[in-house]
């Protein structure tokens, strides 16, 4: 396969950052259980691992060929393996934000160095697109692995949870030494410019509509999408009154519907255009918010302890995901693949960056309005993000070429 090592390297690399960073649902659970912080404060995990990946990847994405991909994943990896093993010995609410904060610097390095390569090792648009709609796939398989396994480790010791730091530990360490001893063909467009002329680079792909209307799609479907991953477990837990360790096991749900939406979406992108699956996508998971929640309303059961007592609306919900998922890989790589290879690691610092804010300001949304909405009601919010990246895309099909040109 041609550059087998490097696509390798991608699915390895975001399979491990995926169940690290979108362990916050767990996290923002574990901590009001265990450190007994209020709703608020958990909500402010979000913000930690998000706005570090804004404030990095805002810096990165200009000058990141220059240090080179393969050297900016392996000290991203490294640097998290340290972050991993602190958890388990520190054992506090504090050892958990910086944990997100490292997380969230490396993986802004991480996701623009993927996006950045994905270019580099697709031939034309269709190609890129199924590419990046698999990698995103393996993004939400680390996920499920993260909720099925983890919750595994839940028991009566107090810190019995924090094992699960020590496996990923030790995957991480595996992920390391593939990506080391793998053959990186390709480093990018190393062009002989200084740091401020990187920047003014980035800067001037803000002169297209394209860029600008890119961003705020960016910011408005991972408001939506970090907003309903990172509450669902305590959703789960506090307003269908499920107990804890299957209240995150059951958020999985959620994950394998991205999953599987993703896999379809690389199988069906060769034959129907991009922005038809895009649409269906915002419209069907509008649908599924407004037939699905009044389910909620009202349950008065609690302590539910397994599946086959589980109320319906916990097993409806989470379809959200399956049309959901094909948004964010469709419009990255429409737009990605449109523009030059050598803007493409400027472009995925500035998706980076804004995907970044956009979480942070969907889960705190989500996380102060939970108690005064109630539970049953709180993800109805999801509708305005919803409403905003419909408007777009018709935009976004209109600034994009055609889906068969080749990557310039």
């Amino acid at each position: 396969m041609k550059h087998f090592g490097i696509k390798l390297s991608l699915f390895l690399i975001y399979f491990v950052f995926a169940a690290l960073l979108n362990s916050v649902g767990i996290l923002v659970e574990r901590s009001q259980a265990v450190y007994d912080v209020a709703k608020e404060a958990a909500a402010i995990l979000e913000p930690f691992k998000d706005l570090s990946i804004a404030l990095v990847s805002f810096f990165i994405g200009s000058f990141l060929p220059k240090i080179g991909y393969k050297r900016g994943m392996l000290v991203s990896l490294a640097l998290v393996f340290l972050g991993c093993i602190s958890m388990y010995f520190a054992d506090s609410f504090m050892a958990v934000k910086i944990l997100f904060a490292i997380t969230g610097m490396t993986f802004a390095v991480v996701k623009v160095a993927v996006y950045a390569l994905v270019g580099y090792v697709s031939d034309t648009k269709n190609d890129h697109s199924k590419l990046l709609s698999l990698i995103e796939t393996v993004f939400m398989i680390g996920i499920i692995f993260m909720y099925v396994v983890f919750p595994l480790f839940y028991d009566d010791s107090p810190d019995g949870w924090l094992r699960g730091y020590l496996l990923m530990a030790v995957l991480i360490a595996v992920a390391f030494l593939i990506i080391l001893f793998s053959k990186f063909d390709i480093e990018g467009d190393k062009k002989d410019t200084s740091v401020v002329g990187d920047f003014i680079e980035m800067f001037k792909l803000f002169k297209s509509p394209l860029t600008w209307i890119f961003a705020l799609f960016a910011f408005f479907y991972v408001m939506t999408e970090q907003g309903i991953m990172t509450w669902l477990p305590t959703f789960n837990k506090e307003t269908l009154g499920i107990d804890a360790r299957l209240a995150s096991q059951v958020a999985v749900l959620l994950m394998i519907s991205f999953a599987l939406g993703r896999f379809i979406t690389g199988l069906l992108v060769k034959k129907i255009r991009w922005v038809y699956i895009a649409i269906a996508g915002v419209i069907l998971a509008s649908i599924i918010v407004l037939t699905v929640l009044p389910l909620a309303k009202g349950i008065t059961t609690s302590g539910v302890s397994s599946f086959a007592d589980l109320p319906m609306v916990a097993f409806l919900f989470p379809l959200i995901g399956l049309f959901l998922a094909p948004l964010y890989p469709l419009v990255s790589s429409a737009v990605l693949s449109s523009m030059p290879k050598r803007d493409h690691s400027s472009l995925a610092g500035v998706l980076t960056f804004f995907s970044a804010v956009g979480g942070t300001v969907g889960s705190l949304i989500i996380g102060f309005m939970f108690d005064s909405f109630g539970g049953d009601k709180v993800f109805y919010l999801s509708l305005i993000p919803m409403t905003a990246i419909f408007i777009l895309l018709f935009s976004l099909n209109k600034l994009t070429g055609s889906p068969s040109d080749e990557i310039v």
